[in-house]
């Protein structure tokens, strides 16, 4: 049996994992995305379901404000004598000089729910990961921020213990690792065979990323890195244990940033962040990453399968020892446990949305949607315009696949120009399409396209008069770095509207402030007046397809 890669889809970027008993848990990263965290359960290591999101209070997380791609970074899941532990960071301030890195502990009984109000620890920067020793003590690993130019180290660990008594942070902070070359981040410590192992990702999150180990008798170091023979390794870069950065033709590229589980039978399994590129690229002249290729779906999480040597390293478990992730791993000697599958279609006949919806930086609370005030219909009320960090009616869902289709069918009456709503698809604030229902003031209702790439902003069809008082059918579908838009009537008679469109410039590459996310599909609503004119959508779905099958989706 294989597991195949990924195996959490889309954007799900800088995975942490537990074992609890016969159970298996993955924390990864939303950034501005509300809820908080995404949590993910299986039982095999092959199947996985989407859980409760631990941080889903107003009171927990306030992300209004922030920019593309920061918010919650790099959760950490920890498990010790009954209790989870997640720790996170929340980024209030990046791209500039001085970084605002929060880091923070919620804990929980069950999995469940639910989670205690944060805790906060320090903030030397940002990846901060809790280990739990064998006598009780516990400890917090975190990279380190340096706003100094030059920075006098190229990237620095710290380490302090952390009382959870007290719930504090207590004692010396001290420096576990720091150097001129190696930039090192996403850490954890773990114990085995009484060597304290820190497993660090190296160089970035780009296709140069890597993950090494290093290794001390005591907690605080100093700290041995692994360098073996079948490393490639070239000048001063990481000598790294999974990393693609040699290798542009691998399906899997950008693999670092990983997390270690041991199963109940004693075999080891590492957990990554992975992307799959297109074949799409940024400009030679490109302000940011030129010539580099476009990541549509963003940094998803993958699994391989590792194993301990002889003299007690880790390395992946092949034949060959080296360092290139597979798209395919050995599944473990556990009994498969699928769960039910989902229907690609939303009826929103439900008093709560799915879990696979996330809003962008607020709660989708009463002000904004309401499932009840006209049974089967999601009631969006207009709010803020698509640029704003503070009150966007706004829920979307992951692009998991490089062919698939997503639409929606909705009713809207809008008065004036200033209120909207329709189908997005969008990978942040700056960088969208957006096919959507407005009013002209000579024209009447009409459906138009809105793109935006880099806050430059364009309406490639114009305004196109349609019917008043009816529901209408929104469409768009994907393959590769292309997409077809449609509307009608009637699923069986929609029209092509527009031409086919590049949508590859929401990419983690291609956008100029985020590219730590992924792109994501939905439905929104505007009313820019304040009053709050309201639109009903009947259903959404999402289908998705083989993106091996070479299928056209708009010459079907």
């Amino acid at each position: 049996m294989k597991i195949k890669n990924p195996i959490l889809r889309g954007f799900h970027p800088d995975p942490s994992i537990i074992r609890v008993d016969d159970d298996y848990y993955i924390a990864t990263s939303t950034f501005e995305w509300w809820p908080g965290v995404r949590l993910h359960h299986s039982r095999d290591l092959v199947n996985w379901e989407l859980i409760e999101y631990p941080l889903n209070r107003t009171g927990q997380l306030d992300l209004r404000g922030v920019g593309a791609s920061q918010g919650v970074w790099a959760p950490c899941l920890t498990y010790d004598k009954g209790i989870f532990y997640l720790v996170y960071t929340v980024v209030k301030a990046f791209y500039c000089n001085m970084y605002d890195t929060n880091n923070y502990l919620v804990t929980a009984e069950s999995i469940h729910g639910p989670w205690s109000d944060p805790i906060a620890l320090n903030n030397f920067g940002f990846d901060p990961s809790l280990f739990h020793d064998e006598d009780g003590r516990k400890y917090m690993v975190s990279m380190v921020t340096d706003h100094r130019v030059p920075k006098k180290y190229a990237g620095r660990l710290v380490l302090q213990e952390y009382d959870p008594v007290r719930k504090e942070m207590t004692g010396p902070v001290r420096e576990i690792y720091a150097a001129d070359t190696i930039f090192l981040e996403g850490p954890h410590i773990y114990k085995r065979n009484g060597w304290y192992y820190l497993f660090s990702a190296d160089t970035g999150t780009g296709e140069a990323h890597g993950q090494t180990i290093q290794r001390s008798r005591s907690v605080w170091g100093p700290y041995e890195m692994y360098r073996a023979d079948f490393m490639e390794h070239t000048g001063e870069e990481a000598w790294s244990i999974l990393t693609c950065r040699h290798h542009e033709e691998l399906a899997l590229q950008k693999c670092g940033h990983g997390d270690l589980v041991e199963t109940q039978g004693g075999e080891w399994y590492m957990v990554h962040l992975c992307g799959r590129p297109l074949t799409a690229r940024n400009s030679a002249d490109a302000p940011r990453f030129p010539g580099s290729r476009r990541y549509t779906l963003g940094r998803e999480t993958a699994i391989q399968k590792v194993r301990w040597t002889e003299d007690d390293w880790l390395v992946l478990d092949k034949e060959t020892l080296d360092s290139l992730p597979e798209t395919e791993a050995d599944a473990p000697k556990l009994p498969l446990c699928p769960f039910p599958g989902k229907a690609a279609r939303d009826d929103f006949n439900e008093e709560e949305l799915d879990r696979e919806y996330q809003s962008l930086r607020v709660a989708m609370d009463a002000h904004y949607i309401s499932l009840t005030e006209r049974p089967g219909f999601l009631r969006m009320y207009g709010r803020s315009g698509l640029a704003s960090r503070f009150s966007q009616s706004l829920i979307a869902r992951r692009w998991t696949e490089f062919s698939f289709e997503a639409s929606a069918c909705m009713e809207f009456e809008p008065e004036v120009f200033k209120q909207m709503a329709g189908l997005i698809f969008m990978y942040d604030d700056q960088n969208y399409l957006y096919l959507h229902v407005s009013h002209d003031e000579e024209l009447g209702k009409v459906i138009s396209i809105l793109k935006a790439e880099n806050k430059r902003y364009e309406y490639p069809i114009g305004f196109i008069p349609i019917e008043e008082g009816r529901a209408i059918i929104l469409k768009g579908k994907v393959e590769g770095e292309r997409i077809q838009f449609y509307f009608g009537y009637a699923e069986d008679a929609l029209t092509e509207i527009g031409p086919v469109l590049d949508c590859s410039f929401m990419s983690d590459e291609a956008c100029l402030e985020g590219w730590f996310t992924g792109a994501m599909a939905g439905i929104c609503c505007q009313d820019l007046t304040g009053f709050g004119k309201a639109a009903d959508f009947d259903w959404f779905e999402m289908k998705t397809y083989d993106n091996d099958s070479g299928r056209k989706l708009w010459e079907q």
